[in-house]
């Protein structure tokens, strides 16, 4: 089993949370939420930081705290915008093993009207949930894929969505992966 940082990566309502905090207890790493750390960080929401400052100073910070948070041992579920940076991307790939929860826009959309959190979620197009997330998507769909080492299905059950990534971060080709970025670093 790895030691190295797993990284949570996907559309809002993807489920990186709720899978984050079952793989880590599988794992028995420590898991952190970026989002949840960086409002813990600023005492405010995604929301008020966004309204105050705008995207660009948010996505400074989610940077920050993606850096500052990144240790050994750790399951890390990132904001759905993270991969829009190329550093980045690059830092994902660079500093552990990244996954993309996938999941279809039906089940996304379905999920976050569920279970809304309108002051953690600020709109990104002020667009009706399932529209939203359908652009959102097909805007950075491509950009998950390049983060990605692996990708998984994300609409199964979070327990069945654990087990495809510990098979995945447990296979033989995880293991190359894993060797070669240990040395390319």
């Amino acid at each position: 089993m790895t030691t190295e940082p797993i990284f949570l990566i996907g559309a809002r309502g993807c489920g990186k949370t709720t899978v984050g905090q079952k793989l880590a207890q599988a794992c028995q790493f420590d898991f952190l939420d970026t989002d949840q750390i960086l409002q813990q960080r600023e005492g405010r929401t995604i929301a008020d930081i966004v309204a105050k400052e705008g995207w660009p100073a948010f996505r400074s910070r989610e940077t920050q705290t993606l850096q500052s948070v990144t240790a050994p041992q750790s399951v890390i579920a990132t904001g759905g915008g993270i991969i829009l940076a190329p550093v980045n991307r690059e830092f994902l790939r660079k500093n552990g093993i990244v996954i993309y929860l996938k999941a279809p826009v039906a089940v996304l959309a379905g999920r976050l009207e569920a279970f809304p959190e309108e002051s953690q979620r600020p709109t990104l197009t002020g667009k009706p949930i399932s529209e939203e997330v359908r652009e959102i998507l097909a805007q950075r769909d491509a950009l998950y894929r390049e983060t990605a080492h692996h990708i998984v299905d994300a609409a199964c059950d979070p327990d069945d969505v654990v087990a495809q990534i510990l098979a995945a971060i447990n296979s033989p080709a995880a293991a190359c992966i894993q060797a070669n970025s240990a040395t390319a670093g």
